[in-house]
């Protein structure tokens, strides 16, 4: 079957589900992954795997763009007050679902994985040490995707949306130093503290300055482009977002930061930053979130649900009371209603997780846990991308921030 018909099923299939989900009062989100499920080549066979791999630039255009909204929720108008309060929680929530994770499967993964010879020294301490990084990160686009649906405002709304923002740089460090301790464990390499250290600065300082750069550059353009011009507006910010990208990719860079500070710096120095993400709310969102959550969804192999079933129940389970209970401990003298329902909107995780998780795979120094690790991860993005968005959208009624 030749792509451009697979992409029209996507995008009907996308949307049939989403309304079907929608008539059972769940966000259309949720229906875009389901749909995007059943078209991954396990279950559909006229979809290929290389079809899959080839729709990388879709997904990654379509994160680009998803992630500019994100960044252009960062006014520093609104969060220089609370400022230090997403600070705390940020630090609270990825510092206990990291702990969360880590010590429960140390305890628990014993008696859950049976592989030869294996040692707490060589299997187990590994192991647990970065699926407790990737518990920290959370995947924001589901919940803006639910945020813009219902159109929720309010203070819950927008501490997700900074803790959101600032989970990726803290996941990123994180991870580095967990392979960093985890590799000599696996084989008889060396930790080089220094090297890591570099490495983690040059990620968060890189996508700063790429971004910045890009920003700076966009504002400059976007000044001498007209109101009336809606068109060109769209063409020129996507391009710039692709360059972004582009150029963080090439650079070794973490283009998702990247791109989130491209829009903190047009969001907060742009005077055309309203039209510009209205533009691309109005235009381009629905296309967008059909396009990369069904897409998203062909990624995932639901068959792995079943082989890993009690350690990727385990990983949600543990890595939630870790989000709930950091919540609760960062947000200190915070509004009620952020301490009870801001950990609900940090539930869905993607994205940089999987990214992550494909390069444990792909290194040969973690080969005996590898194919572990990554049944655990893949199977936990399927669950928390499926009952994400449900949440989301709970916490952020019950928080009165959703439009009746």
């Amino acid at each position: 079957m030749s792509g451009i018909t697979l992409i029209g099923i996507i995008l009907i299939s996308g949307f049939i589900f989403g309304e079907l989900i929608n008539k059972l009062n769940l966000p259309k989100v949720s229906g875009y992954i389901i749909a995007g499920i059943l078209l991954s080549p396990p279950i559909a066979p006229f979809v290929s795997e290389s079809f899959v791999e080839s729709t990388k630039i879709v997904t990654n255009l379509s994160l680009s763009i998803i992630t500019f909204s994100v960044g252009g929720t960062l006014l520093i108008s609104k969060i220089k007050n609370q400022g230090r309060q997403i600070l705390k929680i940020t630090l609270g929530e990825s510092s206990f679902a990291f702990l969360f994770v880590m010590i429960g499967f140390i305890l628990l993964s014993p008696f859950l994985i049976k592989i030869d010879n294996a040692t707490y020294v060589t299997i187990y301490i590994p192991l647990s040490l970065m699926l407790g990084a990737l518990a920290a990160p959370t995947d924001p686009t589901a919940t803006l995707a639910v945020a813009h649906e219902y159109k929720a405002k309010g203070n819950v709304m927008s501490t997700i949306m900074g803790v959101a923002a600032f989970d990726d740089a803290l996941g990123l460090f994180l991870f580095s130093i967990a392979i960093a301790i985890a590799t000599p464990f696996v084989s008889s390499q060396d930790i080089e503290i220094s090297a890591v250290t570099l490495s983690v600065v040059k990620q968060i300082l890189g996508a700063i300055l790429i971004g910045g750069i890009a920003g700076y550059i966009f504002n400059i353009v976007a000044k001498h482009l007209s109101e009336n011009s809606e068109g060109m507006m769209i063409v020129v910010t996507i391009g710039f977002l692709a360059l972004c990208f582009g150029i963080s990719s090439y650079l070794d860079i973490d283009e998702l930061l990247a791109i989130m500070f491209m829009g903190f710096i047009v969001v907060n120095f742009n005077e055309k930053q309203k039209l510009i993400f209205i533009l691309l709310e109005r235009y381009t969102e629905q296309l967008v979130f059909i396009l990369f959550f069904t897409i998203s969804g062909m990624h995932l192999d639901i068959f792995v649900l079943g082989d890993s079933f009690l350690l990727i129940l385990l990983f949600v389970i543990l890595r939630a009371s870790g989000k709930f209970t950091g919540v609760l401990v960062g947000a200190g003298n915070a509004p009620k209603e952020v301490k009870k329902y801001t950990a609900g909107g940090l539930i869905p995780q993607g994205g940089i997780v999987i990214g992550l998780a494909l390069m444990v795979k792909y290194n040969p120094a973690f080969s005996l846990i590898s194919d572990e690790f990554i049944n655990i991860v893949l199977g936990a993005t399927v669950i928390h991308e499926l009952i994400g968005p449900v949440l989301a959208k709970l916490s952020l009624r019950k928080a009165g921030e959703i439009e009746k």
